[in-house]
């Protein structure tokens, strides 16, 4: 619905086989990372504990994984130590609940196998008691196929937050046929065709964390994340999507609990609802903020229902379900600090032009519900509290208008609390052309400022006295050549309830430690010609799937046999690009049995028991 919304706005202002594609813009596979090549990662910290991930590339049945968390980069003082296991059926990543550290802490940790390192990551911990100040980078909307990462990158490398909170679409589903206009990419994803089985997400999952740049800025932050639509499909809805037909993708049941078990494979996110399928949760932050992530997607939404008429303005109606709305209720009251900051999806302030709401996947489908959440926070006396979205690709600072109250647009008397909206990543915004935000502002005065051309993030810090968002922008995510500038910076003072135009923009703090090495213990690690990355589903029905990164161009041959020997399939691509590829084969007319399939690529070959059911 954003391609849709945004149009609106500028009307209104005025067996299938990889592409070969451009080598260098390709996610990457670092020989030296082996056999972690996709990193490491960290999320949902506490006070006492944070999730550490990674993910191992193997060809055995299972692995046995070490890890270790420390409070320097050479583990001379490792504070806690373990082994995991994992095998398949968690795609072989890794996720362990390190506990027993100190509160408001930063710490390095690494991951082991047979005596080779993963490379170091470095993450904190929550603070409790009295706590001056927090800064995190918010994010949101990160599609492969529409530019580099340089956001992450600029994050990454400045240094200067304490965590990373992404606020969904952190990759698409999408095919090659993606649906931003005007976009002259290479960076095409694999798998290539839009996903919807459990090893396509699995796969897509792979390709986003082998982004060099994605996979640095989770090896320096701890991630808080929520999803959006994307990581299932396009304006989801707890029974279905607009991206989803039942005779194409199979039934919405099933896709969506493949996006989810690969979503809580694959990210740095506890699972603190014995649930694949929940994820709101709070992460407390001392006396100075509480961070409520919320879930508008797929837990309790209703189908999209336009934004005028009955149906969409029932009282009964709701995007979040009634049990979360009732749990969302329960933790603004039950909330004794400074600041409520809200982790929500999608546009929570109305956006009318003349009247007319342009959206109805945002919060202006869904209004008797939003209106059930303000006046429970000014019938509370609720202050303080500060939404962050994403989702939209345009960045926005809102006042939040009672509807109970006369909104005055010159003074922000009659608003409830404040909304700063990032933008994206890369995801592209629809507008071609300039709409200047006086434009916009005097049409609907609770907007205080929109910025609906540029990618890049909001830079957002907490302390007693205010909560401040400046949003960062990248000049360009064609090139990984970039620079990056402060744009807008807009606060909300401690009881005021609306926004206010900051004096300054934020300066760096500089009391990080140092950024986690980009190094591995093992220094001389010589590439293969290829590295195979996965191989599923297996079991399989119908079709078994792979994907390989090659480090030169090379003719790869794929053969399956019995075994009896006798060769029942075979294929031959040429690649004249180095990369990340995937194939493909159909076995749903072969008998049940087992079989071997053989990749062979230079000088590496490659063979997997493959079982037909």
């Amino acid at each position: 619905m954003k391609k849709n919304l945004l149009f609106l706005l500028s009307f209104f202002f005025s067996f299938t086989f990889a592409q070969n594609h451009n080598s260098p813009s390709r996610s990457q596979v670092d020989a030296a990372l082996a056999p972690f090549y996709h990193g490491v990662a960290s999320g949902d910290p506490l006070s006492d504990r944070v999730i550490l991930w990674t993910r191992i590339t193997t060809d055995n049945a299972s692995e046995t994984i070490g890890w270790q968390i420390a409070t320097d980069t050479t583990f001379s003082t490792i504070v806690n130590s373990g082994t995991t296991t994992t095998d398949s059926t968690k795609d072989f990543t890794v996720k362990v609940d390190a506990t027993g550290l100190q509160q408001n802490t930063w710490y390095y940790y690494r991951f082991s196998n047979n005596g080779t390192y993963s490379i170091i990551g470095r993450t904190k911990t929550s603070p409790t008691g009295n706590v001056s100040d927090l800064r995190f980078a918010v994010v949101a909307c990160s599609n492969y196929q529409d530019g580099f990462f340089n956001v992450y990158h600029d994050i990454a490398t400045k240094n200067d937050v304490d965590a990373v909170i992404h606020l969904g679409d952190y990759y698409y589903e999408y095919g090659p046929d993606d649906f931003t206009p005007g976009v002259d990419s290479t960076r095409l994803q694999e798998p290539f065709k839009e996903v919807w089985t459990l090893a396509d997400y699995r796969q897509r999952h792979s390709f986003y964390k082998l982004d060099p740049d994605l996979r640095m800025v989770h090896q320096q932050y701890p991630f808080i994340t929520v999803w959006d639509d994307h990581e299932t499909a396009n304006d989801s809805w707890k029974g279905g999507a607009q991206n989803h037909t039942d005779s194409v993708e199979g039934y919405w049941v099933d896709r969506e609990a493949f996006s989810h078990k690969a979503y809580f494979e694959w990210m740095p996110i506890r699972d603190t609802h014995n649930s694949v399928d929940t994820i709101h949760r709070v992460i407390p932050m001392g006396n100075l903020a509480d961070l409520i992530m919320v879930e508008t997607r797929t837990e309790g939404r209703e189908i999209q229902a336009g934004t005028t008429g009955a149906v969409v303005t029932d009282t009964n109606r709701t995007m979040m379900g009634h049990a979360e709305l009732e749990w969302y209720k329960q933790q603004l009251s039950a909330s004794t600090a400074k600041w409520k900051l809200i982790g929500n999806q999608v546009m929570f302030a109305p956006l009318k032009v003349f009247g007319a709401a342009l959206n109805q996947d945002q919060w202006d489908g869904y209004p008797a519900e939003r209106d059930k959440i303000i006046r429970h926070i000014t019938s509370n006396h609720i202050d303080n509290v500060a939404i962050l979205t994403g989702d939209i690709h345009t960045s926005w600072a809102n006042d939040i208008p009672d509807p109970d109250a006369t909104y005055n647009g010159s003074t922000g008397a009659g608003s409830a609390m404040v909304e700063f909206v990032c933008t994206s990543v890369t995801s592209g915004s629809f507008i071609t052309f300039p709409v200047p935000a006086n434009i916009i502002t005097a049409l609907i005065p609770h907007i205080k400022y929109a910025e609906l051309s540029k990618r890049g993030y909001l830079l957002f810090d907490v302390t007693e006295p205010k909560v401040q968002g400046d949003w960062v922008y990248v000049n360009t995510i064609t090139s990984r050549a970039f620079t990056s500038s402060a744009g807008a910076s807009w606060c909300d003072l401690d009881g005021a309830k609306h926004m206010t135009q900051c004096g300054s923009a934020l300066t760096p703090r500089g009391t990080n430690p140092i950024l986690a090495p980009n190094f591995t213990a093992i220094k001389n690690v010589a590439s293969d010609d290829m590295v195979m990355i996965s191989c599923y589903p297996n079991p399989t029905e119908s079709e078994v799937r792979i994907q390989y990164y090659i480090y030169k161009p090379t003719d790869v041959n794929i053969q399956m046999t019995d075994m009896s020997g006798k060769v029942i399939y075979t294929h031959n691509t040429k690649h004249s690009d180095y990369g990340l590829f995937n194939d493909e084969a159909d076995m749903s007319s072969l008998a049940r049995g087992v079989y071997l399939m053989s990749v062979t690529a230079g000088g590496k070959i490659y063979s997997k028991r493959v079982v037909k059911n």
